[in-house]
């Protein structure tokens, strides 16, 4: 596990996202609980980003990727279950690791236990969490803001 804090970012983000492969798309209407990733079946954790820390997550786990599809999940209705962690010195490789390893993007969100029992690791992202899902496509050779499916809460650098 990374290292987790109390501490939170101020002021806390109205949305956290999730980043889908193109491949395959997420069905529509959602279902109650999407898949867990092998990232986050390994972890023990749902990985999601700020709007800060997308652009970052992005070229790091999805540089291959010329699309995407991301989830929107309103932060009000899971804060109850975010640990806002530290991944500091640890690679996108280790358990519970990072891209930004120098701990420049600060706190990430990382979403724990919000499941019924009988769903793998307690974890639940569906219909019940999600407000929308985008479509985005890559405008270049890297991923930047262009594109960006949302209107509001524009990725920053």
């Amino acid at each position: 596990m990374p290292s987790s804090t109390n501490a939170q970012p101020t002021p806390l983000p109205r949305y956290i996202y999730k980043i889908l492969p193109s491949s395959p798309e997420p069905p529509s209407p959602l279902p109650a609980n999407l898949p867990l990733s092998a990232l986050d079946r390994r972890d023990g954790f749902l990985h999601f980003s700020t709007s800060a820390q997308i652009l970052g997550t992005l070229q790091n786990f999805f540089s291959s990727e010329t699309r995407i599809f991301i989830l929107r999940v309103p932060f009000e209705g899971v804060k109850k279950f975010v640990e806002w962690e530290d991944a500091k010195g640890k690679g996108p490789d280790e358990k519970g690791g990072c891209w930004d390893v120098e701990g420049r993007k600060g706190l990430f969100p990382h979403v724990y236990g919000n499941g019924v029992d009988g769903e793998e690791a307690g974890l639940r992202l569906g219909k019940g969490e999600v407000d929308e899902v985008g479509r985005w496509e890559r405008g270049g050779e890297r991923w930047g803001k262009e594109g960006w499916p949302f209107g509001e809460d524009e990725p920053r650098e």
